[in-house]
């Protein structure tokens, strides 16, 4: 698996911002978003269901990774999904880092690997806890 989620109850928008919040709370920032719903409908004029991709970033853990691997930026930032689901909840997905920076070698990154699975895990915890 290279990912972690939830489903939630509630407004895409409400959640996105308790996301953003809780993201905060562990030192993340967001570097990008991506509303793909509008960008189907501007590029392809399919009508979608809401989905955003979030691009969350820790700058001091991301320098750490950079130093030890700077190539690392090409797995770079920790994308965040969340989409409306048929049922109107909301799933918010989680890229595992673990999972993805095994492609590179050395125990420096593994090692902020888990760090920032343990912190996007406590994410979901608050997000699901809220």
């Amino acid at each position: 698996m290279y990912s972690f989620k939830t489903c939630l109850a509630g407004d895409i928008g409400v959640i996105e911002a308790r996301v953003v919040e809780a993201l905060k709370g562990e030192g993340f920032g967001i570097m990008t978003e991506i509303d793909v719903q509008a960008t189907m409908k501007a590029k392809l004029g399919l009508e979608k269901r809401p989905y955003r991709i979030l691009g969350a970033c820790n700058p001091s853990l991301a320098n750490q990774a950079i130093e030890a691997e700077p190539d690392i930026g090409l797995l770079l930032p920790c994308n965040v999904v969340l989409r409306q689901e048929e049922d109107g909840s909301v799933t918010v997905a989680f890229m595992d880092p673990v999972a993805v920076l095994q492609l590179v070698e050395g125990a420096k990154i593994a090692e902020l690997a888990m760090d920032v699975r343990q912190r996007l895990e406590r994410v979901r915890d608050v997000i699901e806890a809220a």
